[in-house]
């Protein structure tokens, strides 16, 4: 996401950095410096931890939008329904035999639900990594994310996230409105597993450290390496 311009203010007098880098500093005089409008404040963006992107998937699972794992999660709508577009949420109701709803997305989203989300951290379109990072506000926003953090699935973080997802047990393993409920060892269950690979592969990409460089790049030695890893095909070509 793009960062904003920093607009400074400095009293007449006082000489500007003469670093190239630094922002644009303008004079103004003190009594009109606060009648100058000020830029909208920059997304929040929050880290996508192996504990915090088990939650999410757990949440997916919970919802019947996990897809394997698969991106096609983000495009699904209340009834199973695929969204054409993930350029803005649906805002479309859809009715079954038994429930009507307009929710949308890997975590279900309701339109108004995600209008204020999307006001509150100042994202827009509807793509999986605004989702995310939506499904994570309202997480701390229930006051669910140092839980979260832990790397623990408890009754009481579920608990604290049902009244957000209907398909989360409250402590009596009941669904917070009264529709259709995953099972707390269920839920468990596939946050434990999928933390797990999730830690797994971190670890494994932590005991791979990146090659060194060859150095000098000039040299036979190096331009032998780097057809290498081009492949005989384009090493032929290379020829």
């Amino acid at each position: 996401m793009a960062g904003l311009a920093l607009l400074a203010l400095i009293a007449p007098g006082v000489r500007a950095a003469e670093d190239p880098a630094a922002p644009v500093l303008i004079q103004a005089h003190p009594h009109t410096a606060m009648a100058l409008p000020l830029p909208p404040p920059p997304p929040r963006i929050f880290a996508i931890t192996p504990e915090r992107r088990a939650l999410l998937n757990t949440i997916r699972f919970a919802e019947g939008t996990w897809a394997n794992g698969d991106d096609v999660g983000y495009r699904i709508m209340f009834g199973g329904g695929l969204m054409p577009s993930l350029e803005r949420h649906p805002d479309r109701v859809v009715r079954t035999a038994r429930y009507a709803s307009a929710a949308a997305g890997a975590y279900q989203f309701m339109p108004f639900t995600w209008n204020m989300v999307s006001r509150s951290l100042g994202i827009a379109a509807f793509g999986p990594q605004v989702q995310d990072q939506g499904a994570i506000y309202l997480i701390q926003r229930r006051g669910a994310l140092a839980l979260a953090d832990q790397g623990v699935f408890s009754p009481l973080l579920a608990a604290k996230l049902a009244p957000e997802w209907a398909s989360f047990p409250t402590l009596a393993g009941r669904s917070f409105y009264g529709q259709p409920v995953k099972r707390f060892h269920d839920l468990k269950r596939f946050y434990d597993d999928n933390l797990g690979r999730l830690r797994g592969q971190l670890t494994v990409a932590a005991a791979e450290p990146p090659k060194p460089a060859c150095t000098p790049a000039t040299s036979l030695r190096c331009q032998l390496e780097s057809l290498e890893r081009l492949g005989p095909r384009s090493r032929t070509s290379s020829l």
